[in-house]
C-alpha cells in the first residue's frame, strides 16, 4: 500500500467521521440493504476470496463528489445508479496500483454487460494523459479513463492509502473496502462481485414487493447493459 500525502489525510479522516451524515442515496432512490443473512454470507465469501477486505457492519453513505472522464467531462457515481460498483482508487506513481491494474482490467472484462461497473479512478494531478499512457503501455482494454486530480472523492471516502478498492451496492453505498493491492480476476473474486449484485437485486425486489400497488401489473423493464468504459455523457451521445 502507498500512503497518501499528509495534506490529504486530515480531510480523509474527517470524512470518515462525517460518514453517516453525508447526502442521501444515489439517484434519490432508497433500496433495501443486505439482510443480516446476506451480509454474513458475503463476509464469509470475502474472507476466502480477499482476506484483506473489510466488510462494514452497516453500509456507508453514498459519495457525492464528482470526477472527470478521459475527455474532461463531468461524471459522478450517481450516473451508475442501479449497478454494483467496484471503485478502484489509484495513481500511476503508485507501484502496487500499477501491479494490480491488469487484474482490474480482466475483472472488468469478466463482468462486461452485467449489472456491475468497474471504475478505475486515478488521482494523478497530471490528469488523463499519464493514465492514458500507462493504459496503452500495459494494454488495458476494458477500463475507461477517469480522473480526480484534486482527490475530492478519495477524501470524502476517507481513503488514506493507495490502492484502495471500494465495493458499492446498487444505491452507491459502500459495503466493503480493501486497502492495498490484490488479484481481482480470480474466480472467487468474480463470483463475490456477482453474488453481491444478485443479493442486492433480490433485496430491491423484496422491498418493492412489500409496497402495496394498485396499478396494473406489467412486465418489468429489462435493465440496459451499459459499458463502464464509457462515461454516461458519451453513452448518451451514442
Amino acid at each position: 500500500m502507498t500512503t497518501l500525502p499528509r495534506r490529504m489525510r486530515g480531510p480523509a479522516i474527517a470524512a470518515l467521521l462525517y460518514g453517516a451524515a453525508a447526502i442521501g442515496a444515489i439517484g434519490g432512490a432508497v433500496a433495501a440493504p443486505l439482510t443480516p443473512e446476506d451480509r454474513a454470507e458475503f463476509k464469509a465469501a470475502a474472507a476466502e476470496a480477499l482476506p484483506k477486505m473489510v466488510v462494514h457492519k452497516e453500509p456507508r453513505a453514498p459519495l457525492s463528489k464528482g470526477f472527470k472522464d478521459g475527455e474532461d467531462r463531468a461524471v459522478s457515481l450517481a450516473d451508475y445508479a442501479g449497478r454494483v460498483i467496484v471503485l478502484n482508487v489509484w495513481a500511476t506513481w503508485c507501484p502496487p496500483c500499477r501491479k494490480e491494474m491488469p487484474s482490474i482490467d480482466r475483472l472488468a472484462k469478466a463482468v462486461e454487460g452485467e449489472d456491475v461497473a468497474v471504475i478505475a479512478l486515478s488521482t494523478d494531478r497530471g490528469g488523463a494523459d499519464p493514465v492514458r499512457r500507462f493504459f496503452e503501455e500495459i494494454g488495458v482494454e476494458h477500463l475507461g479513463i477517469f480522473v480526480d486530480r484534486r482527490g475530492k472523492l478519495p477524501r470524502e471516502a476517507a481513503v488514506i492509502g493507495l490502492p484502495a478498492t471500494l465495493i458499492l451496492d446498487r444505491e452507491g453505498r459502500e459495503v466493503a473496502r480493501l486497502t492495498g493491492d490484490a488479484e481481482w480476476d480470480t474466480p472467487e473474486v468474480i463470483a463475490l462481485v456477482r453474488r453481491l449484485a444478485e443479493m442486492t437485486d433480490r433485496n430491491v425486489d423484496r422491498a418493492e414487493a412489500a409496497i402495496p400497488d394498485a396499478s396494473p401489473v406489467t412486465e418489468p423493464a429489462r435493465r440496459p447493459q451499459l459499458d463502464s468504459r464509457r462515461s454516461p455523457a458519451r453513452r448518451s451521445e451514442a
